[in-house]
């Protein structure tokens, strides 16, 4: 389900839908579940097959038609293109339209022009000053990683197969820079034995070694990839990157999940902790360095700065995941914390975002904005930080008629983007 919240001449409109996915429609139609979502997992080999051949046989008389896709779209938005999508990791974005009044309209499954046939990612990357948009998407078949790109109208590129992963990798995220794109290659992997068996279909290997892959971002193949061994370092999502003057290096912010092997079903024993990670490309030396033994993760920053250096950062505090108990903002040169901004006692929000101030000169003139909800006395609220204040003050905010659920990823869209959006 998506919630918005639409706020034009001093009147602010909450509106909340489902995102009409094909899963949805027909399951809301038979009053039942017809297929397993891709991560329920089972529990055990006889339910497996059980709940296996219940979901062949519909597939075979006709109730669920597997080409209009089997996922959600409920994990972000983006909107590039000249659309607005929403996204889930596996299947086509969705999408959808945001009207006047404030209501939320699913247009539907979006293949761009035939050209995308599988999944992506629900982290694509929007360099900010060409318009592109870079992507990929993984799965449990070879090629576990495919790589590609849109360019500034939504026009979709060839893939790019990246066999050098030989593993079904959970990935999740990636960054990208103004001459590479960033893959890591994390001891969480996809378990298709596994699930087939009645296992859980994402599992963890302390064994592996996980990797960074760096890969030049207009690349037609995967020939110039290069690895890097970086032992312990597991992200599910990156916070941004960018090369540095000299060339040779390549520098990525990201939250490193210390306990990755809880992250799928104890996600009150994962402590991601964010860190600077400067990979030298020509040399293979990398260093690192923790910015912040806080549980922190759903960072964001500036959307102007993304691929190019930026300087701050604002991340959910967990207390733990996925109960987020306020937000801290971090100054990458100073290499340390230097606000906070905590919601109260039984409160808990969500994802912040950061909605720069448009005539705004510095990185972090802008605003934060999350929705919390206060599980004493039962009240949501709307709230909107002032992002440069060191406390993050309160500068506005909307009490809702009803509770936003946590979630995932959220995104802010000016009246000026709605307008230039095209709807199929």
């Amino acid at each position: 389900m998506l919630h918005a919240v639409t706020i034009s001449n001093g009147k602010a409109t909450l509106c909340s839908r489902y995102v009409k996915t094909y899963k949805y429609k027909t399951e809301n139609e038979a009053g039942y579940p017809l297929l397993p979502n891709v991560f329920s997992g089972f529990n055990s080999l006889i339910a497996s097959a059980a709940r296996g051949s219940i979901s062949a046989a519909r597939v075979i008389t006709g109730q669920y038609n597997l080409s209009n896709g089997i996922g959600l779209a409920n994990t972000s938005l983006a909107l590039f293109g000249k659309r607005l999508f929403a996204l889930g990791e596996s299947d086509l974005p969705y999408e959808i339209k945001l009207t006047e009044n404030g209501d939320i309209e699913t247009i539907g499954r979006y293949d761009f022009n035939g050209k995308l046939s599988m999944s992506m990612t629900a982290h694509p990357k929007i360099d900010p000053e060409t318009g592109e948009t870079f992507a990929f998407r993984y799965g449990p078949i070879p090629p576990f990683l495919t790589y590609f790109r849109f360019d500034s109208n939504g026009v979709k590129h060839d893939d790019v197969p990246v066999f050098s992963m030989t593993r079904p990798s959970f990935l999740h995220d990636f960054a990208i820079t103004k001459k590479y794109a960033i893959f890591a290659d994390i001891q969480l992997g996809m378990n298709p034995l596994e699930m087939i068996s009645g296992g859980p279909p994402v599992g963890s290997d302390p064994s592996k070694i996980p990797r960074i892959g760096i890969l030049p971002r207009y690349a037609n193949d995967e020939s110039k990839i290069k690895w890097f061994d970086v032992p312990g370092f597991n992200i599910v999502h990156a916070i941004n990157a960018w090369d540095e003057e000299d060339g040779k290096i390549v520098t990525l912010i990201a939250p490193n999940v210390l306990s990755v092997e809880h992250t799928m079903e104890r996600l009150e024993l994962v402590h991601p902790m964010i860190e600077r990670v400067k990979i030298n490309i020509e040399t293979g030396i990398i260093t690192r360095q923790p910015l912040s033994a806080r549980n922190l993760d759903f960072a964001v920053l500036n959307p102007k700065f993304l691929a190019k250096k930026s300087r701050y950062v604002y991340a959910a505090i967990g207390n733990p995941m996925p109960k987020i108990s306020g937000v801290v903002k971090i100054d990458l040169l100073k290499g340390e914390e230097i606000g906070c901004r905590m919601y109260g006692e039984g409160c808990y929000g969500g994802e912040p975002f950061f909605v720069a101030n448009e005539d705004g000169v510095e990185e972090d003139d802008g605003y934060l904005v999350s929705y919390v909800h206060d599980e004493q006395k039962g009240e949501s609220r709307f709230i909107v930080m002032d992002a440069k204040s060191p406390e993050l003050k309160t500068v506005a905010e909307v009490k809702l008629p009803r509770r936003v659920p946590y979630g995932f990823h959220g995104l802010f869209v000016s009246d000026s983007d709605i307008k230039k959006l095209s709807v199929s």
